[in-house]
Parts: structure tokens; sequence; C-alpha cells
């Protein structure tokens, strides 16, 4: 086949026979779009190879052939279009009349002027469809008996023999609707009328959109018809190659099957990882993989170590053996007890923490001190500060009377031992239960509400390697519902793994070989360490944004009021201290020392500075109020200073420092 143009390949397509193969024999590129535009291709390479699969008619654009003006409709124009058939023109009516015996066609005939024709009777518009019926005479000369259709009725006209033209000769033919017009090779290039349209004479020229695979193409390619571009129809030398087309594996799962599948990896998603498991780095460009279908449960459990100062994070599958008891839950404050509050479900807790009742607003709360046992009973409000509501938890204060008694007066309750804690109040407490039930992951989820603390006790069976019964205790968060897929490698057969298409896309394509079918069951891990970045990308999830915050406690006035008070106190002392200064000391009283005992020292001189005489005069209180003088030694004379000397003199040394300070004067007034 020589090369062609793609619109011209189109044209003439048989679509029954698709799909076809064509090589590019000219490539072209369309600047303003590396690859594509309105979702369209716009480069093609010379030699690139097309595998066109379907070709779907996107609109009609109609051309005047007399003015050059273009419209365009849609697929579905309900409008009929007749050919008109012979390109060749005649220059009067006489010619016409001529070719038409020599090609012995008969009476009548069809054709049009492309000129308007001015007679006695009427104006014929140009590009109008006439009927010469006959040649007869009229008013002594010959003249062609025509019959122009309009509107209302028939109407007839004589023209001349020698009227000129150029005419056109036209076919008539079944007026037919838009699509059988342009399926019809033999009416390709042609003028068709419709007479729903404003002009008499129109060329069709239709627009496509070709769908075909292309090497190494994920997707569906889109060329428009209208692409400058040669192709040629290779089909027929071209049976044995083969469209290499990758796929993600969200679309396999989309297709959902038939599994297995045996796939190679092309592409791995750009970012961090999300597990941390040994697989995870198997996971590369060339490796081949086996998909063997949808993983069972459809659903996760979100699961956090507790206990441990840098937190572990799991995603452990609804298929999990493992067996767990519930652990006490911990409430930092009165809105954890809240959203843990279960119609039907009593939930008693213990106070963990001493807490007064200072700077809460509501008034039923005092304080609670560690110990102290609480039942929670649903939730209401009260009256706080400025007269404002305030949301707040209603809780009945327990005794440690046994469980029975407790049971029996749990209706006679008096409003004294109920405790309204506001739910900002963070306070701390933990469960009381005594539950020892060995419990499935599913059983738990289906039983319990989550968040709940849980230990595991017994590990599951099928997975050796499980990490979960090594931590003292798991927090299990959210139940996740997401589909995944089972997957195991070619080169290892017994490491099976469940990969999630939604956070884990791979670009596969199929490989060569047939998957195998393992004898048993597959030995899937159900347990799946997650990376820290991934968590919390989880936990941003819609599914978790849905959970309220909450609620911001009162602007408290303890900080403002603590300065105020502090700066009032600090200014009263300075009072005090000013007056207490400007009083009379009272001097104290002390027992004399030897007379013989002189100061040879000059520490207390260089101490007391305002001071300049050796002998010094301290007093002490009496208990009368009295005062007696005497006099400071500073060591024996010609001997050497003994260690009591010594730490008499340090003492003395000390005296004025301490008359002097505040405290001292304080403790005077008072």
């Amino acid at each position: 086949m020589e090369p062609v143009s793609l619109h011209s390949f189109v044209c003439t397509l048989d679509l029954a026979s698709l799909p076809r193969v064509l090589r590019v024999c000219s490539g072209v590129y369309f600047q303003g779009s590396i690859y594509e535009i309105s979702g369209n291709e716009c480069c093609l390479s010379t030699g690139d190879l097309i595998k066109v699969t379907q070709v779907r008619l996107q609109k009609v654009v109609c051309e005047n052939p007399g003015t050059g003006q273009t419209m365009e409709i849609t697929p579905d124009f309900h409008g009929y279009f007749s050919p008109l058939t012979g390109r060749q023109s005649y220059g009067t009516l006489e010619e016409l009349l001529s070719a038409a015996t020599q090609c012995s066609k008969t009476l009548p005939i069809c054709f049009m002027s492309t000129h308007r024709i001015t007679t006695e009777a009427r104006v014929v518009p140009e590009d109008q469809p006439l009927k010469l019926e006959a040649v007869e005479t009229y008013h002594g000369t010959y003249r062609a008996r025509c019959v122009l259709d309009t509107e209302t009725h028939p109407f007839i006209l004589h023209l001349p023999l020698s009227q000129k033209g150029p005419f056109w000769e036209w076919k008539p033919g079944a007026p037919r609707p838009l699509l059988k017009a342009l399926q019809d090779p033999a009416l390709s290039n042609l003028l068709f009328t419709c007479p729903t349209l404003p002009w008499r004479t129109l060329i069709l020229r239709p627009q496509y959109e070709v769908q075909a695979i292309m090497h190494m193409r994920r997707t569906i390619v889109k060329i428009p018809s209208s692409l400058e571009v040669d192709v040629e129809d290779v089909t027929s030398s071209s049976q044995h190659i083969h469209f290499i087309q990758p796929l993600l594996l969200s679309e396999a799962l989309a297709r959902g099957g038939p599994f297995p599948l045996c796939m190679e990896i092309l592409e791995i998603p750009e970012g961090p990882s999300i597990f941390l498991s040994p697989w995870a780095g198997s996971l590369h460009k060339g490796q081949k993989l086996c998909i063997h279908g949808l993983a069972s449960p459809p659903w996760r459990v979100l699961v956090s170590t507790k206990g441990r100062k840098i937190p572990r994070h799991f995603m452990v599958s609804g298929a999990y053996q493992g067996k767990l008891r519930r652990r006490p839950r911990e409430f930092p404050t009165a809105y954890d007890l809240l959203g843990a509050l279960q119609p039907g479900q009593p939930l008693r807790v213990v106070a963990t923490k001493d807490c007064e009742g200072e700077g809460v607003e509501s008034p039923g709360f005092t304080s609670l001190a560690v110990g102290d046992r609480l039942e929670v009973l649903r939730s209401g409000q009260a009256h706080g500060a400025e007269g404002r509501d305030i949301d707040v938890l209603v809780c009945q204060r327990l005794s440690d009377k046994a469980e029975e008694e407790e049971e029996e007066e749990n209706e006679d309750v008096e409003d004294d031992d109920q405790i309204l804690l506001p739910l900002y109040f963070s306070g701390s407490f933990v469960e009381e239960m005594n539950d020892s039930r060995r419990y499935s992951l599913e059983d738990l989820t289906a039983h319990f509400s989550l968040p709940c603390e849980v230990k595991v006790v017994a590990k599951d069976s099928s997975h050796p390697a499980d990490p979960l019964p090594s931590f003292p205790g798991l927090r299990l968060e959210e139940k996740i519902m997401e589909p995944f897929l089972v997957v195991s490698l070619n080169s290892n057969p017994e490491m099976c793994f469940e990969i999630p298409p939604r956070w884990l896309d791979l670009t596969v394509v199929e490989a060569e070989g047939q998957p195998g079918q393992p004898a048993g069951p597959l030995p899937v891990a159900t347990v799946e360490e997650l990376t820290d970045a991934f968590y919390y990308s989880l936990r941003r999830l819609p599914a978790f944004k849905n959970q309220p915050p909450p609620p911001r406690p009162p602007k408290s006035q303890g900080l403002s009021g603590q300065k105020k008070q502090s700066n009032k106190e600090k200014s009263g002392q300075s009072s005090e201290l000013l007056e207490l200064q400007q009083a009379p000391l009272l001097k104290p009283k002390m027992q004399t020392l030897p007379r013989n005992a002189k100061d040879s020292s000059n520490t207390y001189s260089k101490v007391s500075g305002h001071r300049k005489d050796r002998r010094h005069t301290k007093s002490i209180i009496e208990d009368g109020g009295k005062t007696k003088s005497t006099r400071v030694p500073s060591g024996l004379p010609g001997k050497k200073k003994t260690a009591i000397e010594k730490l008499l003199t340090r003492f003395w040394i000390c005296v004025p420092c301490v008359l002097s300070s505040p405290t001292y004067l304080l403790a005077i007034e008072a």
C-alpha cells in the first residue's frame, strides 16, 4: 500500500476490518505540547507503529463551495443529504443536452447553475436544483421545460437552450442520513444538497478520532484524523508484532481478572517507602510478579505500640489468627471519656491523678483524688462562669462496696454523688475492667468500638515472625476498608504479601509464561510494619478527618491574676521594708566574752565598711525587751587562734548581714 494521509485512510476505512496496523511514513510534531493537547496525540515519529482499534466520528464540517464558508454539525444531525454526481461543467443548456444524448441518458436530467438565472416569471438563485423534463416549442423557439421545486409547489420555467451557465449535472438519489452519506465510499468528495441547511450545495468534511495502541503506552492513544501525517497499512506483514501495553495495579484490580497474572514491573511510584517489610526492597524495575487475586477479607486495622518511647505502627490484616486480650484504656481528658462511652455499655474508670477544682467552671466539680472510682453516665450541659453554658460529662462517684451492692443502689443515686466534668478537663483516668477473655481480631472489632487497648497473648501460627506478641500493649486505632492484591515473587514463590494499589500503584506489563498455581494456601503475611510518614498520611484520610476536635478550654485568668497579685505583694513588701528600715532597730543581746580578749583582726572592719572602730557594739533582744551591750573580740593577744575562736569570728562577721535581712526584720515585727 502506498503512503496516504491519515485522513484519507480513515475516510476509506472499513470498520469491519479493524484492527489495522499502520506505520508512520512522515512524522509530525505539533509545537505547543510535548505529548497531548486536549487529550489528543500531537507527536508521531517516523517509523512508529500504530494499531488502530476504533474510529469515532467527532464532527462534520460543511463547506460552501461557492463562498468557502464553513459550519459544523454534530454526528447526531437529523437532516437528509442527497449527493450530486458529475463534476464536469457545461457552458449552456444545449451542451448539457448533447452530453446526455451521447451517454444515452433519458430525460429528466437534474442540474443546477452556479450563477443566478433571471427570467420574466422568476429569479432562480444560484446552486438551486432544477429538473429538465423536456424540450418543447415555446413562443416559436425551442426551450427547455424545467421544474423548480419550491417550498409550496413546483414552478415551471421555460429556459432557452442558449441559456449560459455554467451548469452542473447531478444524479437524483434517495435522501440519506448523515452517517450513511459519509460511509458510502462512492460518495466521497461529492457535492450534497440538504434542505435543512441554508446552502443549496455543500461539501461534507468529516473529522474522526482514531483510537490506537502504541508500544509502551499505558493508555489508549487518541489521534485526530486531521493530523498531517502520512501512514502505510502494514497489517499483513505485522502479525507477529506484539504491542506492549503497560497498566497499573489499580487497573488490573478494576478489570477483576482473570487471575493469576504474570507481570513484570516497569516503574515504581516515586516517594518514600510505605512498608518496612523485607519484600518492599524486592520491588524494582524488571522484577517479575504473580498476582493471585483479591485479598480476603478486605479490611485492615491500624495498630500502634504502647509502652515504648518511640511507638511503632502496623497494619494488621483481618485474617490475623492471633489471640488478643483487652487492656484497660487510658483517658487523658474527659473528652476522651465521652468518645469511649457507648450506649448500653457501662464505662467505669479510676482517677490516677489528684485534681483540684480551681480553675474549673463547672459548679458540680470539687476535686478528684488518686483512686477515686467513677462511672460515666452521659453528656450534658451546666451553667459556667459569666452565665454561659458549658458541655460537661455527668459521672457518678462510686464507693468501695461490692459490685452487687453498687448495681442495686444504681437506681437511687443522690445528686450529691454526681460530679460534672467539663469536656476540656485534663485529668487522668484508667478504665476499670475485669475481662480475661481471649478474642480474635474479628470478634474484638465486632463487639467493641475502636480505639481499643489490647495485648497479644498468642501469636499468629501462620506468621512465624509475628512481632505483635513482643509488645506490652497495642492500641487498635482504626478499621480501614481498602482492597489489596495478593502478590508473590517469581524468584521466591514462598514470599507472598499484600499490596494496596491505592497507595502502591506499580506500573506493570504482562510477562511471558504461565503463572504456577500453589499446591496449598498462600502463606501471606498478615502483619506489615508501616513507616512513620505513611502512618501519618493515613491519619489525614477523610475517615480520620471526620473525628471532631476536642473542645478548647476557656481562657484562664490565672496567669495574669498571679502576675498582678505578685506585683501587689512585692509593692506591699517593699513599703513594709521601708518603714522598718526607717524605724530604730532593736538591739539584740548576747553573752559577754572575757575582757582580756582583744580584737586584733581587721576582717570585720573591712566587711562592715561604714564603721572604722575596731571595737564594735552589738545587741540582741532580751526577754523583757531590754538590751545589753557587749564587745566583739577578734582573738587572744599573743596566741594563735584556735578553731573555736575562728568560728566565733566568722559568726560575728555574719551578724550584721543577718540583722539587716528583710526576713529577720519581718520576724521582729511579727
